[in-house]
């Protein structure tokens, strides 16, 4: 539906003194005889007249405004809860049914004038459901559907479900501006059952250690007696509890296994099966655990205690995959075995090597090796010895005098990122005395932190990282890092900012780089059995530049020792690879490629695990549809009868909205008011010279 009317730039008052002034400018051009009769001079008259009202007319800027009104549909959306929970407690025939009488609806809905739509609880359109998905979140599912169509054209929303959800947060604790017809499907009948509830564990242990594995067992509908969970590991009973039910009581059992082996393991948790128990596949479930070498050790050597060592074992020790070490000759020392630095990730050297010399040989062994350093430059420093060494910072002159200075972050530090909040709170920490002197470092070196003297910033590094060959180097030009510390918690009560620059630098300086120039790996190590598994491959030339073209071979090996292979071609933007219809279990990998004509290699672990959790509770909950619907408008209907429903939709009305379209559009850029007039002028032009005038 259009509407059109022409508005003015101008006073509409003119379009008379258009009209005046055309018939004045063809009754001077056409009073006079002509050798053409009179008719013809009429048509004349007539011609020029409105030609001449037409150009004056479009001077004044005639504008026409055209309101087009769309008709939109009201939309009624039909939402099935897919999960396996509705599929583990009906049959095929109860669902078939209900998916005609649902389709039967729609067809209602249709010829009323709505719009239907059939989805999943992930939101996608379906034909019909399949109920194979793994988790229920009903609550996310309509809000999802309130913020699409928030102020839009929902008329209401039909939600097929058992109201059971294992995932967000309840339905009820979100308001909705559509009503929500409900209808409920499967057993409310309260079960006796025996389930996994829970299963609390260490993703990553170390080898040799025992790990925490904690079981919770829940327990409906069943008389007291002794509930036994066992806990196996490639088929053999590693340990067997045994604790007494109560009705509706939760049951925790604490394992404390070994972890032996490196890799990703397997273990077992085993339910006793109880008679009456209907469902028995909530009984048993699958955990892995990634078993690595041992921790990285993170070795301090100083001459002396200093509250600096604290301040950064406190970082240390906060992260549960570094082994802290304090090296004080003297005062606490480690075994000599553990002072070789093939033994050690990261050393760092606190005013070291001193100038006593009571860590200039452990020093000197540490700057020879590839070993990471940190190194903390202080007032013992003892700084010719520290020259003498390849270290990425050396004093023009020595120093004998000492500087306050307060830090300054660099913005083009690009090894890590740190946060800008961080950043701010920096600013703000108490001076550390510094050596006083020129110093020059390599190219290669980058400052983390710049000295900072009162309001101005030097050029001259607190705090810079180098990388040289395959080792990293860090030195700091000033002792008293826990007044930084010890200031910022303070103020704030923590000291996140602290402990984010320092942990970060710590974790850049341990991790070693891979120089390897083919790459393959899973890109997380344990994935569902819903999803599939997603292989990353790149390959490298001699100076680390991605390239593309090369066969990657995988062979994968489940457990009980099957091999299948696939293959595939990298390309920019493809260079990963999925793999689908995995089962359970730990799957051992071997990537393979041909670079530069010689064979690469790269082997690994992942694991693949199921997801149960739509098992643990089959009780429907009619209940919290009554309130959902309740809630929003709408009613609750059973699924073995939906006549009612139909009857109350059969009043709905469906109310279509309109979307309104302002167009403007000036008459002097209209292509065919161009030709019209064109044609007049033609017309006339042609008649004046037919009959021998000008």
């Amino acid at each position: 539906m259009h509407q059109q009317r022409i508005i003015f730039e101008s006073s509409p008052a003119y379009i008379l003194v258009c009209v005046i002034l055309g018939l004045g400018f063809a009754f001077l051009l056409y009073r006079t005889s002509h050798p053409w009769s009179k008719m013809w001079n009429r048509i004349l008259f007539g011609c020029r007249a409105v030609l001449a009202f037409f150009l004056m007319f479009l001077l004044l800027g005639p504008v026409v405004k055209q309101i087009s009104n769309l008709f939109e549909r009201p939309l009624f959306l039909v939402v099935y809860d897919n999960s396996t929970s509705v599929k583990e407690t009906t049959d095929s025939t109860t669902r078939h049914q209900l998916e005609t009488k649902v389709a039967e609806t729609q067809q209602l809905l249709q010829d009323k004038g709505y719009e239907t739509r059939v989805t999943d609880l992930a939101g996608k359109e379906i034909e019909r459901p399949t109920f194979n998905a793994t988790l229920s979140d009903l609550g996310g599912t309509l809000k999802k559907i309130v913020n699409r169509f928030e102020g839009s054209r929902i008329g209401g929303v039909i939600l097929v479900s058992d109201g059971i959800y294992n995932g967000g947060i309840s339905p009820l604790y979100t308001t909705y501006n559509f009503p929500i017809y409900t209808v409920g499907i499967g057993d409310t009948l309260e079960r006796t059952d025996i389930l996994i509830k829970n299963i609390a564990y260490n993703k990553i242990v170390y080898q040799g250690n025992k790990f925490p594995v904690r079981v919770e067992v829940m327990v409906k509908n069943l008389p007291n007696q002794a509930i036994k969970v066992s806990l196996l590991q490639a088929g053999k009973v590693l340990e067997t509890q045994s604790k007494i039910s109560n009705t509706g009581s939760l049951l925790t059992y604490d394992f404390q296994p070994q972890a032996n082996d490196q890799g990703i393991q397997k273990l077992d948790v085993r339910v006793e099966l109880k008679e009456g128990e209907t469902n028995a596949r909530n009984n048993n479930a699958s955990i892995f655990v990634e078993v690595v070498e041992g921790k990285k050790k993170i070795l301090v050597v100083a001459p002396s205690p200093h509250p600096d060592i604290k301040a950064l074992r406190e970082v240390i020790d906060k992260n549960p995959n570094y082994e802290f070490l304090l090296h004080i000759p003297g005062v606490q020392e480690q075994p000599a075995n553990l002072l070789r630095p093939d033994q050690i990730d990261l050393a760092i050297f606190h005013q070291s090597p001193d100038l006593r010399g009571k860590t200039r040989e452990l020093f000197q062994q540490f700057a020879g090796s590839s070993t990471a350093l940190f190194v903390i430059v202080g007032m013992q420093t003892d700084l010719l010895a520290m020259s003498k060494q390849n270290m990425p910072l050396k004093f023009e002159v020595p120093p004998r005098d000492y500087d306050e200075v307060t830090p300054a972050t660099n913005a083009a530090f690009s090894h890590f990122i740190i946060s800008a909040e961080t950043n701010a709170l920096m600013a703000s920490y108490p001076p550390v005395s510094v050596h006083f002197g020129k110093v020059r470092m390599p190219p290669t070196a980058t400052p983390l932190l710049f000295q900072k003297v009162g309001s101005l910033t030097t050029e001259k590094p607190l705090l810079l990282v180098d990388v040289q060959n395959t080792r990293k180097v860090a030195i700091m030009l000033g002792e008293g890092l826990w007044r930084w510390k010890l200031n910022e918690f303070d103020r704030n009560e923590n000291s996140q900012a602290f402990d984010e620059v320092f942990s970060k630098l710590v974790q850049y300086l341990s991790t070693s780089e891979d120089k390897r120039k083919f790459r393959s790996y899973p890109i997380q190590q344990e994935f569902s059995d819903t999803e599939p598994v997603v292989f990353e491959s790149q390959v490298y030339n001699d100076i680390f530049e991605p390239i593309f073209g090369h066969t990657i071979n995988i062979e994968l090996t489940d457990e009980a020792g099957k091999k299948t292979k696939y293959a595939y071609t990298t390309s920019p933007g493809n260079i990963r690879y999925q793999i689908g219809g995995l089962k359970e279990g730990v799957y051992r990998y071997t990537s393979k490629t041909t670079l530069d004509q010689k064979p690469e290699q790269v082997r690994g672990q992942f694991a693949v695990v199921q997801r149960q959790t739509e098992l643990q509770n089959l009780t429907a909950d009619f209940d919290l549809l009554r309130k959902l619907s309740a809630g929003s408008g709408g009613k609750f209907y059973t699924a073995a009868n939906l006549e009612p429903l139909k009857a109350e939709l059969q009043k709905a009305e469906a109310r279509s909205i309109i979307h309104s379209e302002e167009s403007y559009h000036s008459l002097i850029n209209l292509k065919w008011i161009f030709w019209i007039l064109l044609l007049m002028v033609s017309v006339e032009w042609f008649a004046r010279k037919f009959f021998g005038s000008y």
